[in-house]
């Protein structure tokens, strides 16, 4: 595509001309906010971290209440170990389907537009977590409740995959050289936000309602603010995305999607090598807030709203880890960065017993040490590999390389760490964490031989 605009890859110059054609996969809806201005990398940031942040804030929302409220809710035919491991089978259905959700959504943006795609994608997202509010309980309305909760699941997850918007991917392109770990870190900055909001809520809504009225209407209340979020956060993001000059610098770096067929005959060794590379910091993910929540719930006296405050604790403390990696990644290089977080994950994971089974001391050291390293590692964790795809995979490679390092590292680790430490010691978590850090490690240093550009 000829164009006359120049980049110079911190800064995005000059207007869309008046006659710019409009791609097939981008025209229509982008034109009800088409401004003609330019769009500086401060845009693009913020669309990235609103996007982000709603997103993780749906995301913890159902995974607090999957400790806190449903197993007790959905499943109350069973002792309490059990009915929570059933609440974690249901967790893990989004991140099966989420890569599911990708390639549909993909077939969405190629056939109408990316505004379709998101419009739609937030859509569902917003039906699945209102329709969750809105569930009777098992006692209500017995195995219905369940098959309803099942569904409204998969929608949030199939959602979830086709809300990739492309902006972390042009906001990583657009940076500097020596800035590709500070930029690769702002879209991660979502995930310990949408924490503390979402920890926060249910810390409030727990510490000021009877059990009665928490477990009848106060844990319904975060999935209404959930859905309220995403509304805003959509309009927020369509803002940006509606603009010609968007379409123009997206249709620049080549980042439209592909079919699937091309992208695991061409991509799908870099698709792997990417969910991997990161494996330590999502099996992490939900080792420090998840499992833990849920063990604590069922083995110690603390209350749970406390826990709530000294995990929203942790995510400040990970926002810092964030933020700082960035920095460290530029200094040393993100590969080299994620390793050595990896390495010292590892090293972490043979403390888990102690300080699990420590007190309120031990469990408190594990926490925000626990949200240290997962700050520092997932910092970095998106943009370690995505590099390796040509331009012209790029934007499908990092979507499909996310989902698959959610479904192999994150999905099933509540329900394993809890199953396991429930039935044969926490020790066994140690194994689990351990496992995770031994991928990374042996991911990047295949990554690393096949001498694969940064």
């Amino acid at each position: 595509m000829a164009t006359n605009t120049t980049y110079d890859g911190t800064n995005f110059n000059g207007g869309a001309p008046a006659d710019y054609p409009a791609s097939p996969t981008s025209s229509g809806a982008r034109n009800i906010n088409a401004r003609h201005g330019e769009i500086h990398p401060g845009e693009i940031a913020v669309g990235v971290v609103i996007g982000r942040a709603s997103e993780y804030f749906d995301f913890f929302v159902y995974a607090i209440a999957s400790v806190l409220v449903f197993p007790q809710l959905f499943f109350p035919f069973d002792d309490r170990l059990d009915a929570t491991l059933y609440s974690f089978v249901i967790f893990s259905f989004a991140f099966i389907a989420r890569p599911f959700g990708t390639v549909f959504f993909m077939w969405v943006q190629r056939r109408y537009s990316r505004e379709a795609k998101l419009l739609g994608a937030m859509f569902l997202l917003g039906t699945a977590t209102v329709g969750i509010a809105f569930l009777p309980s098992f006692a209500e309305a017995g195995s219905t409740a369940l098959v309803l909760l099942a569904l409204f699941r998969i929608g949030q997850g199939v959602a979830q995959g086709g809300s990739w918007d492309g902006l972390p991917s042009l906001l990583a392109l657009s940076a500097p050289h020596n800035k590709r770990g500070w930029y690769a870190m702002l879209g991660q900055l979502g995930a310990p936000v949408g924490f503390i909001i979402a920890a926060g809520v249910f810390a409030y809504m727990a510490a000021n309602l009877s059990a009665l009225d928490f477990l009848d209407w106060g844990w319904r209340f975060p999935f209404f603010v959930a859905f309220a979020i995403n509304v805003v956060a959509l309009f927020a993001r369509l803002r940006l995305v509606s603009t010609p000059e968007y379409t123009r610098l997206l249709d620049d770096r080549e980042l439209e999607p592909v079919t699937l067929s091309e992208m695991s005959h061409t991509q799908g060794r870099n698709v792997l090598i990417g969910a991997l590379a990161a494996l330590a910091s999502y099996a992490l993910f939900h080792l420090v807030t998840v499992f833990p929540l849920s063990w604590v719930q069922l083995y110690s006296n603390r209350p749970v709203a406390d826990f709530l405050v000294l995990q929203m604790w942790g995510a400040a403390i990970a926002i810092v880890g964030t933020i700082a990696s960035g920095v460290i990644a530029d200094r040393f290089g993100r590969r080299t960065t994620l390793g050595t977080l990896a390495a010292l994950i590892a090293i972490f994971s043979g403390f888990v017993p102690t300080l699990m089974q420590g007190g309120e001391t031990g469990q408190t050291i594990f926490i925000l040490v626990g949200f240290a390293l997962l700050g520092l590692s997932y910092g970095q964790a998106a943009g370690a590999v995505t590099a390796n795809f040509t331009a012209r995979h790029r934007y499908m490679g990092a979507a499909l390389t996310s989902d698959l390092a959610w479904l192999a590292g994150a999905a099933f680790a509540p329900l394993v760490a809890l199953g396991l430490s429930a039935n044969f010691g926490l020790g066994y978590v140690s194994l689990y964490l351990l496992s995770g850090a031994v991928g990374s490690l042996a991911a990047l240093s295949v990554n690393r031989a096949l001498e694969i550009r940064d």
